[in-house]
């Protein structure tokens, strides 16, 4: 089979052993086949009961202790995760499975991939959010900045898998056309925009640390898991992301 990046994985006939590198791949792999996985990042919150071995964080795994886990595959992302370290596995050994979705349907797409890379049937979970997915209907259109990070600040760019989920609920990322994906920028020189959007992840936006910036324009607290995760999460996004951005 060949992942999201075009590369040949050869996972093996039958995988016990799951190591997972991304947060949203590892509550992926937890809800559809419990005990499949033996690691995980230090970021890896959900499920919050989850019980394996921590190979710290998703740019800075411990490659050793990858190694030593002998897993039959390790489920990684394009964008989370660090090339070099990624060919260190391979270099080990060891089937690496690369995810790379940038809108919602390819995030259906590609979990459903590489859930069968993990040698399991397709779960009931993914039928539901690709139905709770069918029936958006995008609202009036709000004109958005939407902050990633502070101290410098970033927000989202070009050609994201969270810019895709707020499009299709009616949120227009107005630095959506930027060169970069993630560009650093100054609040003085920002697009017209009539929202701000204000994830708890990465950087923790919250009441008292992010709104004031923007003074004069509303501001929507929302969660980050529900806005740049892609796994079970996608199931209840929608209405909840509906209801923290207020488009109806």
């Amino acid at each position: 089979m060949h992942d999201d990046l075009g590369r040949l994985v050869e996972a093996p006939a039958r995988v016990d052993r799951v190591v997972s590198l991304v947060p949203s791949l590892t509550e992926a792999v937890a809800a559809t086949a419990p005990g499949l996985l033996v690691g995980a990042t230090a970021w890896c919150s959900h499920p919050t009961d989850l019980d394996v071995a921590r190979i710290a964080g998703t740019k800075n795994p411990d490659v050793a202790a990858v190694l030593d886990l002998r897993p039959d595959l390790v489920v990684a992302n394009a964008e989370e995760n660090r090339a070099v370290d990624l060919d260190a596995l391979r270099a080990g050994g060891l089937a690496v499975w690369v995810t790379a979705p940038e809108t919602v349907p390819q995030a259906l797409r590609s979990l459903d991939r590489m859930l069968a890379a993990c040698r399991l049937e397709r779960p009931g979970w993914l039928d539901d959010a690709e139905a709770a997915w069918s029936e958006v209907r995008p609202g009036p259109v709000r004109r958005a900045v939407v902050p990633v990070w502070r101290r410098p600040w970033m927000t989202l760019g070009r050609d994201t898998f969270a810019g895709d989920v707020l499009a299709r609920l009616g949120v227009h990322n107005v630095l959506a056309g930027a060169a970069d994906r993630y560009p650093k920028v100054r609040l003085d020189e920002l697009p017209p925009h009539d929202l701000v959007v204000l994830p708890d992840e990465p950087y923790a936006f919250a009441a008292d640390d992010g709104p004031e910036a923007f003074p004069g324009v509303p501001a929507a607290l929302v969660s980050g898991r529900h806005l740049t995760w892609y796994g079970p999460s996608l199931v209840e996004a929608p209405e909840l992301l509906r209801r923290q951005l207020d488009v109806g």
